[in-house]
């Protein structure tokens, strides 16, 4: 346990590359208050989410759990809102019901994206979120008090504003809290941000992103972004305006003298590429779905005043389904036992101590009919049923140029890292819910998978 009872800010966007921000080495792009954060906490160098799309990656930080077994395999299509609106994780325990459980006060503003999303869940309170995945910046479809509205102001800055009046509301009570603020940039569209934001890159050169060569791989989004100066402003603006609302939180938590009291905690639910390896996108930006490090790669940055050492980059390799056993073990928490859960505490890393018990850390991600293994030096992605699959050397190759899955040299490698794999998978796919045998894809998940069509289910199910 490292402090007793902090409040807790998860701060979670959407779309938003590792390369993305000037504390991880992009000199182009503005985020001052990222990194200050940065400066003033610890950043992770290495961590990956367990799926390279929005929502079943969001499944997984809440969960522990990987989409073969939550479910959750795809974005949200539909199952949202009205008459149709299913709930997604409804069988499942998120960390935010132990948290409630433990008499924190737990509140969301911003983008939930799992279904239901008129409903709170899993032990939220305050609920303040997105009808749907997105949507534009102004004029918003959100949900308050259950209610759709559209928000006519900058959602950024909307999301942010709900927050700070949960963060005053709460900032003394007894009682800790835990609030969730999940902005929706850099997600497209790319054409309406505040235009004094955008008029700060009319003289970038973006050359932190690289229009490369179009990848034969690419999809339609590549077809209108790649080579788009209009986008790249769009999208770096999208950054700095989120960056700059970042800020008004932690000014707001100096000035309720909650500071040192309070872990906040920075990422975003999958990377993304602005034209690196000639695409726009992240998983679902090429077909086949692809495994790149720029889409299963994220930000990840924490701060706690005087428990998590200050100007720290912490290199060790972590997985979102680390999260929940690390977080719960932070707070002194009980780890649910009722569902398997894949991750592990990695504690001593955040404490900047090194993480012993894990001597050669190995990640596994799943995006449909795609899974990778990845080690510290290679990383290999299969297609089922038939390819094509991939093998990358990341220490000679950092930047996955060549694929040397074909080269005799490498082929006991590949048999060892398949084997690994799938032994792995095969310990933790539950069937029901196996992402092999659903139909991912990559335009979006329609129903929940293994809930019976019955009248059984709760109203706002049906």
């Amino acid at each position: 346990m490292a402090t007793p009872r902090p409040n807790i800010v998860f701060i979670l966007t959407d779309d938003q590359g590792p390369w993305a921000a000037g504390c991880y080495g992009n000199p182009e792009i503005r985020t001052p208050n990222l990194d200050r954060l940065a400066a003033e906490g610890m950043l992770f160098r290495n961590f990956f989410v367990a799926t390279p799309v929005c929502s079943p990656s969001r499944a997984t930080f809440l969960t522990g759990r990987i989409p073969s077994q939550h479910g959750v395999h795809d974005w949200i299509r539909e199952g949202n809102t009205g008459p149709d609106a299913a709930a997604y994780l409804q069988d499942e325990i998120c960390y935010t019901d132990v948290l409630a459980q433990h008499g924190w006060t737990c509140g969301i503003s911003g983008k939930w994206h799992l279904g239901a999303s008129q409903i709170p869940q899993h032990g939220f309170q305050h609920w303040y979120v997105h009808q749907r995945g997105g949507g534009p910046y102004y004029n918003a479809p959100m949900i308050r008090d259950g209610e759709l509205i559209n928000e006519p102001g900058y959602v950024t800055d909307a999301i942010t504003d709900d927050a700070l009046q949960f963060l005053d509301a709460h900032a003394h009570n007894e009682a800790p809290f835990y609030l969730s603020v999940h902005y929706t940039a850099p997600h497209s569209p790319w054409e309406h941000h505040p235009p004094e934001v955008v008029a700060l890159y009319d003289d970038c050169p973006f050359t932190s992103c690289p229009q490369e060569e179009r990848h034969p791989w690419a999809t339609s989004l590549t077809d209108s972004c790649l080579g788009n100066r209009a986008m790249l402003q769009g999208y770096f603006a999208a950054v700095t305006a989120m960056d700059a609302n970042v800020g008004r939180i932690l000014d707001r938590l100096d000035a309720l003298g909650i500071r040192v009291n309070t872990l906040v905690i920075f990422a975003s639910d999958n990377g993304f590429s602005c034209g690196h390896h000639g695409f726009w996108g992240k998983g679902n930006g090429t077909e086949p779905r692809n495994m790149y490090e720029n889409s299963i790669k994220v930000p990840f940055i924490i701060r706690h005043p005087g428990v998590i050492p200050a100007g720290v980059e912490q290199q060790a390799i972590v997985s979102a389904y680390d999260f929940m056993p690390t977080l719960l073990d932070y707070l002194g928490l009980p780890l649910p036992s009722e569902r398997p859960i894949v991750g592990e505490s990695v504690l001593p890393a955040f404490l900047g101590q090194e993480h012993a018990g894990r001597e050669q850390v190995v990640l596994y991600d799943e995006y449909g009919n795609t899974r990778m293994i990845r080690t510290a030096e290679w990383k290999y992605v299969h297609r089922y049923p038939d390819g094509p699959h991939e093998l990358w050397d990341l220490v000679n190759d950092p930047d996955e140029r060549h694929n040397c899955v074909d080269d005799p040299a490498q082929a006991a490698r590949v048999r060892e890292l398949c084997a690994r794999m799938e032994e792995w998978f095969a310990r933790y796919v539950e069937p029901m819910t196996d992402g092999l045998h659903q139909d991912v894809t990559g335009l979006g998940q329609l129903r929940p998978v293994n809930r019976p069509d019955d009248a059984d289910r709760p109203a706002y199910y049906r």
